[in-house]
Protein backbone atom coordinates (compact mmCIF):
# COMPACT_ATOMS: atom_id res chain seq x y z
CA UNK A 1 0.00 0.00 0.00
CA UNK A 2 1.17 3.43 -0.76
CA UNK A 3 0.79 5.88 2.04
CA UNK A 4 2.68 8.97 0.42
CA UNK A 5 0.31 10.95 -1.32
CA UNK A 6 2.82 12.47 -4.09
CA UNK A 7 4.04 9.00 -5.02
CA UNK A 8 0.33 7.74 -5.30
CA UNK A 9 -0.91 10.80 -7.15
CA UNK A 10 -0.67 9.18 -10.73
CA UNK A 11 -2.19 5.99 -9.51
CA UNK A 12 -5.56 5.43 -10.55
CA UNK A 13 -7.89 2.95 -8.84
CA UNK A 14 -11.26 1.75 -10.13
CA UNK A 15 -12.11 -1.90 -9.23
CA UNK A 16 -15.65 -2.77 -10.80
CA UNK A 17 -18.40 -4.20 -8.25
CA UNK A 18 -18.82 -8.03 -8.46
CA UNK A 19 -19.52 -10.70 -6.32
CA UNK A 20 -18.62 -14.46 -5.99
CA UNK A 21 -20.69 -17.89 -5.76
CA UNK A 22 -17.72 -20.39 -5.53
CA UNK A 23 -14.40 -20.29 -5.16
CA UNK A 24 -12.15 -21.78 -8.00
CA UNK A 25 -11.76 -25.08 -6.05
CA UNK A 26 -15.46 -25.19 -5.59
CA UNK A 27 -15.47 -24.50 -9.81
CA UNK A 28 -12.80 -27.57 -10.37
CA UNK A 29 -15.26 -29.96 -8.11
CA UNK A 30 -18.19 -28.89 -10.09
CA UNK A 31 -16.23 -29.59 -13.67
CA UNK A 32 -14.85 -33.07 -12.39
CA UNK A 33 -18.67 -34.29 -11.44
CA UNK A 34 -19.84 -32.84 -14.97
CA UNK A 35 -16.49 -35.03 -16.23
CA UNK A 36 -18.14 -37.65 -14.14
CA UNK A 37 -21.81 -37.82 -15.44
CA UNK A 38 -20.75 -37.76 -18.48
CA UNK A 39 -18.07 -40.52 -18.28
CA UNK A 40 -20.09 -42.42 -16.37
CA UNK A 41 -23.72 -41.90 -16.71
CA UNK A 42 -23.52 -40.96 -20.08
CA UNK A 43 -26.21 -39.51 -22.56
CA UNK A 44 -28.35 -40.08 -25.43
CA UNK A 45 -27.52 -38.80 -28.94
CA UNK A 46 -30.54 -39.02 -31.06
CA UNK A 47 -28.25 -37.83 -34.26
CA UNK A 48 -26.59 -40.09 -36.33
CA UNK A 49 -23.93 -37.69 -37.68
CA UNK A 50 -23.27 -36.52 -34.05
CA UNK A 51 -23.28 -40.87 -33.26
CA UNK A 52 -20.63 -40.92 -35.43
CA UNK A 53 -18.06 -37.95 -34.47
CA UNK A 54 -18.26 -39.36 -30.96
CA UNK A 55 -17.97 -43.02 -32.10
CA UNK A 56 -14.99 -41.64 -34.25
CA UNK A 57 -13.77 -39.67 -31.71
CA UNK A 58 -13.15 -42.52 -29.08
CA UNK A 59 -16.64 -42.38 -26.77
CA UNK A 60 -18.42 -45.69 -25.94
CA UNK A 61 -21.67 -45.83 -27.93
CA UNK A 62 -24.43 -48.26 -27.76
CA UNK A 63 -27.39 -47.74 -30.11
CA UNK A 64 -28.31 -43.89 -28.45
CA UNK A 65 -26.42 -44.47 -25.61
CA UNK A 66 -23.08 -42.44 -25.18
CA UNK A 67 -20.36 -42.17 -22.89
CA UNK A 68 -17.82 -39.20 -23.42
CA UNK A 69 -14.48 -39.60 -22.04
CA UNK A 70 -13.02 -37.00 -19.80
CA UNK A 71 -10.04 -36.16 -22.38
CA UNK A 72 -12.69 -35.51 -24.76
CA UNK A 73 -14.74 -32.82 -23.16
CA UNK A 74 -11.44 -31.54 -21.91
CA UNK A 75 -10.49 -31.29 -25.58
CA UNK A 76 -13.16 -29.68 -26.70
CA UNK A 77 -13.41 -26.48 -23.87
CA UNK A 78 -9.85 -26.35 -24.71
CA UNK A 79 -10.44 -25.85 -28.30
CA UNK A 80 -13.07 -23.28 -28.27
CA UNK A 81 -12.63 -20.00 -28.81
CA UNK A 82 -12.24 -18.06 -25.40
CA UNK A 83 -14.24 -15.13 -27.16
CA UNK A 84 -16.85 -14.35 -29.35
CA UNK A 85 -17.19 -10.90 -31.26
CA UNK A 86 -20.94 -9.87 -32.27
CA UNK A 87 -21.18 -6.92 -35.28
CA UNK A 88 -23.90 -5.35 -35.69
CA UNK A 89 -25.87 -5.27 -39.48
CA UNK A 90 -23.21 -2.81 -41.04
CA UNK A 91 -20.86 -4.97 -39.56
CA UNK A 92 -19.55 -2.93 -37.02
CA UNK A 93 -18.12 -5.00 -34.15
CA UNK A 94 -19.79 -4.37 -30.94
CA UNK A 95 -20.29 -7.24 -28.52
CA UNK A 96 -16.98 -8.59 -26.81
CA UNK A 97 -18.26 -11.67 -25.36
CA UNK A 98 -15.12 -12.13 -23.27
CA UNK A 99 -13.86 -11.95 -19.46
CA UNK A 100 -16.87 -10.11 -17.44
CA UNK A 101 -18.27 -7.85 -20.27
CA UNK A 102 -21.51 -7.95 -19.78
CA UNK A 103 -24.78 -7.02 -22.53
CA UNK A 104 -28.55 -7.10 -22.37
CA UNK A 105 -31.43 -7.79 -24.84
CA UNK A 106 -34.97 -9.17 -24.68
CA UNK A 107 -35.51 -12.95 -24.57
CA UNK A 108 -37.66 -15.11 -27.33
CA UNK A 109 -40.61 -17.30 -27.71
CA UNK A 110 -43.50 -15.77 -25.83
CA UNK A 111 -46.56 -16.90 -27.33
CA UNK A 112 -48.62 -14.02 -25.45
CA UNK A 113 -48.29 -10.27 -25.53
CA UNK A 114 -49.41 -7.34 -23.02
CA UNK A 115 -51.06 -4.95 -25.43
CA UNK A 116 -49.60 -1.72 -25.70
CA UNK A 117 -52.81 0.35 -25.87
CA UNK A 118 -55.39 -1.80 -23.57
CA UNK A 119 -53.24 -3.64 -21.29
CA UNK A 120 -54.71 -7.36 -22.12
CA UNK A 121 -53.13 -10.38 -22.73
CA UNK A 122 -53.16 -11.71 -26.65
CA UNK A 123 -51.54 -13.55 -29.31
CA UNK A 124 -48.37 -12.45 -30.64
CA UNK A 125 -48.41 -10.42 -34.04
CA UNK A 126 -45.67 -9.96 -36.25
CA UNK A 127 -46.00 -6.27 -35.97
CA UNK A 128 -45.33 -6.99 -32.23
CA UNK A 129 -41.85 -8.12 -33.45
CA UNK A 130 -41.39 -4.83 -35.50
CA UNK A 131 -42.20 -2.97 -32.64
CA UNK A 132 -39.74 -4.78 -30.18
CA UNK A 133 -36.99 -4.62 -33.12
CA UNK A 134 -37.99 -0.85 -32.84
CA UNK A 135 -37.70 -0.25 -29.18
CA UNK A 136 -34.76 -1.88 -28.71
CA UNK A 137 -32.77 -0.20 -31.47
CA UNK A 138 -33.68 2.81 -29.38
CA UNK A 139 -32.69 1.77 -25.95
CA UNK A 140 -28.66 2.13 -24.89
CA UNK A 141 -28.82 -0.30 -22.48
CA UNK A 142 -30.24 -3.75 -24.56
CA UNK A 143 -27.36 -4.16 -26.55
CA UNK A 144 -28.76 -7.52 -28.78
CA UNK A 145 -32.62 -8.00 -30.22
CA UNK A 146 -34.58 -10.92 -29.28
CA UNK A 147 -38.40 -11.05 -30.60
CA UNK A 148 -39.88 -11.65 -27.49
CA UNK A 149 -42.10 -13.51 -29.66
CA UNK A 150 -43.87 -16.82 -31.02
CA UNK A 151 -45.77 -15.16 -33.91
CA UNK A 152 -49.27 -16.39 -34.28
CA UNK A 153 -50.12 -14.14 -37.58
CA UNK A 154 -47.66 -15.90 -40.26
CA UNK A 155 -47.49 -19.44 -41.48
CA UNK A 156 -47.09 -21.15 -38.04
CA UNK A 157 -44.30 -23.49 -39.51
CA UNK A 158 -42.10 -20.29 -40.48
CA UNK A 159 -42.87 -17.97 -37.80
CA UNK A 160 -39.14 -18.01 -37.08
CA UNK A 161 -38.09 -16.94 -40.37
CA UNK A 162 -40.57 -14.17 -40.20
CA UNK A 163 -39.32 -13.13 -36.77
CA UNK A 164 -35.63 -12.77 -38.27
CA UNK A 165 -36.94 -10.68 -41.05
CA UNK A 166 -38.69 -8.62 -38.99
CA UNK A 167 -35.68 -8.11 -36.84
CA UNK A 168 -33.48 -7.69 -39.68
CA UNK A 169 -35.53 -4.89 -40.85
CA UNK A 170 -36.11 -3.10 -37.56
CA UNK A 171 -32.96 -2.49 -35.75
CA UNK A 172 -29.29 -2.45 -36.66
CA UNK A 173 -28.19 -4.26 -33.24
CA UNK A 174 -26.89 -7.92 -33.20
CA UNK A 175 -29.67 -10.45 -32.65
CA UNK A 176 -30.85 -13.89 -31.08
CA UNK A 177 -33.08 -15.91 -32.75
CA UNK A 178 -34.29 -19.82 -32.60
CA UNK A 179 -34.98 -21.75 -35.50
CA UNK A 180 -37.94 -24.62 -35.93
CA UNK A 181 -35.37 -27.11 -38.06
CA UNK A 182 -32.55 -26.40 -39.69
CA UNK A 183 -34.27 -26.07 -43.07
CA UNK A 184 -35.70 -22.64 -41.81
CA UNK A 185 -32.20 -22.74 -40.26
CA UNK A 186 -30.77 -22.22 -43.58
CA UNK A 187 -33.40 -19.92 -44.28
CA UNK A 188 -32.61 -17.51 -41.48
CA UNK A 189 -28.97 -17.97 -42.39
CA UNK A 190 -29.55 -16.87 -46.27
CA UNK A 191 -31.36 -13.94 -44.97
CA UNK A 192 -28.48 -13.00 -43.09
CA UNK A 193 -25.95 -13.44 -45.44
CA UNK A 194 -28.18 -11.33 -47.79
CA UNK A 195 -27.77 -8.49 -45.81
CA UNK A 196 -24.23 -8.93 -45.15
CA UNK A 197 -23.31 -9.28 -48.46
CA UNK A 198 -21.95 -12.89 -48.24
CA UNK A 199 -21.44 -15.64 -46.49
CA UNK A 200 -17.55 -14.81 -45.55
CA UNK A 201 -18.87 -11.17 -44.33
CA UNK A 202 -21.16 -12.77 -42.26
CA UNK A 203 -18.58 -15.36 -41.05
CA UNK A 204 -15.95 -12.42 -40.36
CA UNK A 205 -18.93 -9.68 -38.21
CA UNK A 206 -21.56 -12.13 -37.60
CA UNK A 207 -24.75 -10.26 -36.00
CA UNK A 208 -26.41 -13.87 -36.07
CA UNK A 209 -26.37 -15.93 -32.51
CA UNK A 210 -28.44 -19.08 -33.20
CA UNK A 211 -29.52 -20.84 -30.14
CA UNK A 212 -30.62 -24.18 -29.97
CA UNK A 213 -31.73 -26.98 -26.68
CA UNK A 214 -31.12 -30.23 -25.47
CA UNK A 215 -34.09 -31.98 -23.91
CA UNK A 216 -32.56 -32.05 -20.34
CA UNK A 217 -31.60 -34.61 -18.51
CA UNK A 218 -28.99 -36.20 -20.77
CA UNK A 219 -31.57 -36.38 -23.53
CA UNK A 220 -29.98 -34.22 -27.41
CA UNK A 221 -32.71 -34.48 -30.15
CA UNK A 222 -31.75 -35.05 -33.91
CA UNK A 223 -33.39 -31.53 -34.96
CA UNK A 224 -31.26 -29.51 -31.66
CA UNK A 225 -28.41 -31.14 -33.08
CA UNK A 226 -28.73 -30.85 -36.69
CA UNK A 227 -29.19 -27.21 -36.17
CA UNK A 228 -25.89 -27.18 -33.41
CA UNK A 229 -24.14 -29.08 -36.59
CA UNK A 230 -25.71 -26.44 -39.12
CA UNK A 231 -23.89 -23.31 -37.44
CA UNK A 232 -20.57 -25.15 -36.87
CA UNK A 233 -19.79 -26.03 -40.26
CA UNK A 234 -21.48 -22.86 -41.00
CA UNK A 235 -18.32 -21.06 -38.50
CA UNK A 236 -21.12 -19.03 -36.87
CA UNK A 237 -22.08 -18.50 -33.35
CA UNK A 238 -24.41 -20.98 -31.37
CA UNK A 239 -25.60 -21.28 -28.09
CA UNK A 240 -26.43 -24.60 -26.35
CA UNK A 241 -28.83 -23.83 -23.72
CA UNK A 242 -30.62 -26.53 -21.85
CA UNK A 243 -33.52 -25.45 -19.49
CA UNK A 244 -33.17 -27.20 -16.28
CA UNK A 245 -35.86 -27.25 -13.54
CA UNK A 246 -34.62 -28.45 -10.11
CA UNK A 247 -37.06 -30.67 -8.27
CA UNK A 248 -38.31 -32.18 -12.02
CA UNK A 249 -35.57 -32.34 -14.92
CA UNK A 250 -32.68 -31.82 -12.31
CA UNK A 251 -31.48 -32.90 -8.43
CA UNK A 252 -33.12 -30.86 -6.03
CA UNK A 253 -29.90 -29.06 -5.26
CA UNK A 254 -28.09 -25.59 -6.51
CA UNK A 255 -25.17 -27.06 -7.53
CA UNK A 256 -26.98 -30.27 -8.57
CA UNK A 257 -28.64 -28.14 -11.39
CA UNK A 258 -25.78 -26.48 -12.42
CA UNK A 259 -24.05 -29.94 -12.89
CA UNK A 260 -27.03 -31.39 -15.00
CA UNK A 261 -27.10 -27.60 -17.03
CA UNK A 262 -23.43 -28.02 -17.70
CA UNK A 263 -23.74 -31.74 -18.47
CA UNK A 264 -26.40 -31.23 -21.22
CA UNK A 265 -24.14 -27.95 -22.64
CA UNK A 266 -20.31 -29.65 -22.84
CA UNK A 267 -22.10 -32.26 -24.75
CA UNK A 268 -23.09 -30.08 -27.37
CA UNK A 269 -19.61 -27.92 -26.85
CA UNK A 270 -17.89 -31.76 -27.58
CA UNK A 271 -20.44 -32.35 -30.55
CA UNK A 272 -19.88 -29.20 -32.04
CA UNK A 273 -16.09 -28.78 -31.73
CA UNK A 274 -15.81 -32.33 -33.26
CA UNK A 275 -17.68 -31.19 -36.19
CA UNK A 276 -15.46 -28.30 -36.76
CA UNK A 277 -12.52 -27.38 -34.14
CA UNK A 278 -12.07 -24.03 -33.41
CA UNK A 279 -15.72 -22.98 -34.26
CA UNK A 280 -17.72 -20.30 -32.03
CA UNK A 281 -19.69 -21.74 -29.38
CA UNK A 282 -21.61 -19.90 -26.42
CA UNK A 283 -22.35 -21.69 -23.58
CA UNK A 284 -25.75 -21.27 -22.14
CA UNK A 285 -28.32 -22.89 -19.88
CA UNK A 286 -31.87 -21.86 -17.62
CA UNK A 287 -31.08 -22.78 -14.41
CA UNK A 288 -34.55 -22.72 -12.26
CA UNK A 289 -36.48 -24.99 -10.02
CA UNK A 290 -39.93 -26.48 -10.42
CA UNK A 291 -42.37 -24.96 -7.34
CA UNK A 292 -43.47 -27.66 -6.02
CA UNK A 293 -46.97 -26.10 -4.85
CA UNK A 294 -47.87 -25.06 -8.20
CA UNK A 295 -44.97 -27.18 -10.40
CA UNK A 296 -44.56 -23.85 -12.19
CA UNK A 297 -40.97 -23.60 -12.71
CA UNK A 298 -39.73 -20.28 -11.35
CA UNK A 299 -38.63 -17.42 -13.05
CA UNK A 300 -36.33 -14.55 -11.20
CA UNK A 301 -38.94 -14.90 -8.26
CA UNK A 302 -36.26 -16.71 -6.27
CA UNK A 303 -32.90 -16.41 -4.74
CA UNK A 304 -32.30 -19.17 -6.10
CA UNK A 305 -32.62 -18.53 -9.98
CA UNK A 306 -29.99 -15.32 -8.92
CA UNK A 307 -27.95 -17.63 -7.28
CA UNK A 308 -28.12 -20.85 -10.40
CA UNK A 309 -27.18 -18.57 -12.71
CA UNK A 310 -24.46 -16.58 -11.33
CA UNK A 311 -22.54 -19.85 -9.94
CA UNK A 312 -23.23 -21.24 -13.49
CA UNK A 313 -21.73 -18.37 -15.44
CA UNK A 314 -18.78 -18.89 -12.85
CA UNK A 315 -18.31 -22.08 -14.05
CA UNK A 316 -18.38 -21.22 -17.54
CA UNK A 317 -16.08 -18.58 -16.57
CA UNK A 318 -13.59 -20.85 -15.06
CA UNK A 319 -13.78 -22.87 -18.33
CA UNK A 320 -13.08 -19.86 -20.20
CA UNK A 321 -15.96 -19.65 -22.39
CA UNK A 322 -18.34 -17.06 -23.25
CA UNK A 323 -21.85 -17.72 -21.55
CA UNK A 324 -25.63 -16.89 -21.97
CA UNK A 325 -27.63 -15.97 -19.09
CA UNK A 326 -31.03 -15.11 -17.90
CA UNK A 327 -32.42 -11.32 -16.07
CA UNK A 328 -34.92 -9.32 -16.71
CA UNK A 329 -37.31 -11.19 -16.27
CA UNK A 330 -40.39 -13.01 -13.71
CA UNK A 331 -43.20 -14.48 -12.73
CA UNK A 332 -45.42 -11.87 -12.30
CA UNK A 333 -48.33 -11.71 -14.82
CA UNK A 334 -48.86 -7.92 -15.42
CA UNK A 335 -45.59 -5.58 -15.03
CA UNK A 336 -46.22 -4.60 -11.23
CA UNK A 337 -44.42 -4.20 -8.22
CA UNK A 338 -43.55 -8.30 -8.03
CA UNK A 339 -42.39 -7.64 -11.66
CA UNK A 340 -40.20 -4.56 -10.86
CA UNK A 341 -38.73 -6.70 -7.74
CA UNK A 342 -37.65 -9.70 -10.40
CA UNK A 343 -36.25 -7.61 -12.97
CA UNK A 344 -34.01 -5.66 -10.77
CA UNK A 345 -32.71 -8.11 -8.40
CA UNK A 346 -31.97 -10.77 -11.45
CA UNK A 347 -30.47 -8.27 -13.19
CA UNK A 348 -28.60 -7.02 -10.63
CA UNK A 349 -27.22 -10.44 -9.63
CA UNK A 350 -26.35 -11.70 -13.40
CA UNK A 351 -24.50 -8.38 -14.22
CA UNK A 352 -22.51 -9.10 -11.07
CA UNK A 353 -22.05 -12.34 -12.05
CA UNK A 354 -20.03 -11.14 -15.35
CA UNK A 355 -22.13 -13.22 -17.40
CA UNK A 356 -21.65 -12.04 -21.25
CA UNK A 357 -24.93 -12.10 -22.84
CA UNK A 358 -28.23 -12.21 -20.35
CA UNK A 359 -31.10 -12.55 -22.04
CA UNK A 360 -35.00 -12.54 -21.05
CA UNK A 361 -35.72 -8.72 -20.76
CA UNK A 362 -39.09 -7.88 -20.84
CA UNK A 363 -40.60 -11.06 -20.24
CA UNK A 364 -43.37 -11.84 -18.17
CA UNK A 365 -45.45 -14.67 -16.57
CA UNK A 366 -42.48 -17.26 -16.89
CA UNK A 367 -41.51 -16.66 -19.69
CA UNK A 368 -45.26 -16.96 -21.31
CA UNK A 369 -45.43 -13.06 -22.38
CA UNK A 370 -44.08 -10.38 -23.65
CA UNK A 371 -44.05 -6.80 -22.71
CA UNK A 372 -42.44 -3.77 -24.53
CA UNK A 373 -43.05 -1.54 -21.35
CA UNK A 374 -40.79 -4.31 -19.32
CA UNK A 375 -38.05 -3.23 -22.40
CA UNK A 376 -38.29 -0.10 -21.19
CA UNK A 377 -38.07 -0.74 -17.05
CA UNK A 378 -35.50 -3.10 -17.66
CA UNK A 379 -33.20 -0.54 -19.53
CA UNK A 380 -33.17 1.82 -16.71
CA UNK A 381 -32.97 -0.87 -14.10
CA UNK A 382 -29.83 -1.75 -16.48
CA UNK A 383 -28.61 1.68 -16.82
CA UNK A 384 -28.79 2.00 -12.65
CA UNK A 385 -27.08 -1.40 -11.99
CA UNK A 386 -24.45 -0.75 -14.46
CA UNK A 387 -23.53 2.64 -12.46
CA UNK A 388 -22.99 0.52 -9.28
CA UNK A 389 -21.00 -2.48 -11.22
CA UNK A 390 -18.60 0.16 -12.67
CA UNK A 391 -17.35 1.36 -9.03
CA UNK A 392 -15.59 4.49 -8.08
CA UNK A 393 -12.61 5.93 -9.63
CA UNK A 394 -10.17 7.02 -7.28
CA UNK A 395 -7.09 9.77 -8.42
CA UNK A 396 -6.18 13.25 -8.21
CA UNK A 397 -9.27 14.63 -9.91
CA UNK A 398 -11.98 12.75 -8.10
CA UNK A 399 -10.76 12.95 -4.86
CA UNK A 400 -10.59 16.71 -5.33
CA UNK A 401 -8.47 17.54 -2.86
CA UNK A 402 -7.72 21.23 -4.33
CA UNK A 403 -11.27 22.36 -4.45
CA UNK A 404 -12.38 20.96 -0.88
CA UNK A 405 -9.31 23.21 0.27
CA UNK A 406 -10.66 26.36 -2.27
CA UNK A 407 -14.00 26.33 -1.05
CA UNK A 408 -13.36 25.53 2.93
CA UNK A 409 -15.45 24.81 5.74
CA UNK A 410 -19.25 25.86 5.42
CA UNK A 411 -18.61 26.67 1.78
CA UNK A 412 -20.63 25.21 -1.32
CA UNK A 413 -19.95 23.19 -4.48
CA UNK A 414 -22.29 24.84 -6.92
CA UNK A 415 -20.61 27.33 -8.75
CA UNK A 416 -16.88 25.41 -8.44
CA UNK A 417 -15.58 24.58 -12.36
CA UNK A 418 -14.63 20.74 -11.09
CA UNK A 419 -18.63 20.85 -10.62
CA UNK A 420 -19.96 21.99 -13.84
CA UNK A 421 -17.34 19.70 -15.55
CA UNK A 422 -17.95 16.64 -13.52
CA UNK A 423 -21.85 16.61 -12.24
CA UNK A 424 -23.03 15.56 -15.82
CA UNK A 425 -21.06 12.46 -16.15
CA UNK A 426 -20.11 11.27 -12.48
CA UNK A 427 -23.82 11.04 -10.88
CA UNK A 428 -26.54 9.09 -12.72
CA UNK A 429 -29.71 10.47 -13.49
CA UNK A 430 -32.43 8.72 -13.97
CA UNK A 431 -34.41 8.41 -17.62
CA UNK A 432 -38.43 7.73 -15.95
CA UNK A 433 -37.24 7.65 -11.90
CA UNK A 434 -39.47 10.86 -10.91
CA UNK A 435 -37.24 12.78 -7.96
CA UNK A 436 -39.43 16.21 -8.31
CA UNK A 437 -41.29 17.49 -5.41
CA UNK A 438 -44.67 16.23 -4.95
CA UNK A 439 -46.64 19.79 -5.97
CA UNK A 440 -44.09 19.28 -9.73
CA UNK A 441 -45.11 16.00 -9.59
CA UNK A 442 -48.72 16.65 -9.16
CA UNK A 443 -48.93 19.52 -11.57
CA UNK A 444 -47.23 17.52 -14.34
CA UNK A 445 -50.17 14.64 -14.40
CA UNK A 446 -49.76 12.56 -11.28
CA UNK A 447 -48.41 9.99 -13.62
CA UNK A 448 -47.22 6.55 -12.13
CA UNK A 449 -43.89 4.76 -13.38
CA UNK A 450 -46.63 2.19 -15.14
CA UNK A 451 -47.86 5.24 -16.96
CA UNK A 452 -44.65 7.00 -17.69
CA UNK A 453 -43.30 3.64 -19.38
CA UNK A 454 -46.15 3.24 -21.75
CA UNK A 455 -45.86 6.62 -22.63
CA UNK A 456 -42.36 6.51 -23.26
CA UNK A 457 -42.76 3.22 -25.66
CA UNK A 458 -45.16 5.27 -27.66
CA UNK A 459 -43.13 8.19 -27.97
CA UNK A 460 -40.18 5.65 -28.90
CA UNK A 461 -42.21 3.80 -31.49
CA UNK A 462 -43.12 7.17 -32.96
CA UNK A 463 -40.02 8.97 -33.17
CA UNK A 464 -37.25 6.99 -32.99
CA UNK A 465 -35.50 7.39 -36.21
CA UNK A 466 -34.23 3.98 -37.60
CA UNK A 467 -31.52 3.28 -40.17
CA UNK A 468 -33.58 1.78 -42.98
CA UNK A 469 -32.58 -1.38 -45.23
CA UNK A 470 -32.32 -0.53 -48.86
CA UNK A 471 -34.99 -1.55 -50.08
CA UNK A 472 -32.98 -3.43 -52.78
CA UNK A 473 -32.34 -5.75 -50.09
CA UNK A 474 -35.40 -5.57 -48.30
CA UNK A 475 -37.07 -7.19 -51.79
CA UNK A 476 -34.53 -9.85 -51.65
CA UNK A 477 -35.33 -10.73 -48.04
CA UNK A 478 -39.00 -11.02 -48.71
CA UNK A 479 -38.11 -12.98 -51.89
CA UNK A 480 -36.20 -15.92 -49.71
CA UNK A 481 -39.01 -15.50 -47.17
CA UNK A 482 -41.33 -16.08 -50.43
CA UNK A 483 -39.43 -19.10 -51.29
CA UNK A 484 -40.01 -20.44 -47.95
CA UNK A 485 -43.75 -20.29 -47.57
CA UNK A 486 -44.03 -21.79 -51.13
CA UNK A 487 -41.71 -25.27 -49.57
Amino acid sequence: MCWDNQSCSNKVSNASVNFSVFTESQCSRIYNAVLEVLERTGTRVFNEEALNLLRDAGCRVNKDRVWIPSKIVDKAVKSAPSRVVLADRNGKRRLFLEGRNSYFGPGPTNPNFIDLDTGERRKVTKQDVVNVSRVVDALPGLDFCMSLACISDVTPVLADVHEVQAMLENTTKPFITWAYNVTNNATIVELCETVAGSAETLKSNPFLVLYTEPATPLKHPKESLDKLLFMAKKELPVIYTPGVQGNATAPASLAGVIVMAASDCLTGLVIHQLKNEGAPFIAGGVTTNMDMSTMIHCYASSPDFCLMHAGYSELVQYLNLPMFSTAGAGDSKVLDMQAAIEYSLSIYSAALSGANLIHDVGFLESGMSGSLQGLVMGDEIISYVRKIIAGIEVNDDTLALDVIDSVGPGGHFLQEEHTYRNFKSTFWMPRLINRELFTAWESGGSLTYDQRLTNRVKELLSEHQLEPLSDSIKVKLQAIVDKAEQG
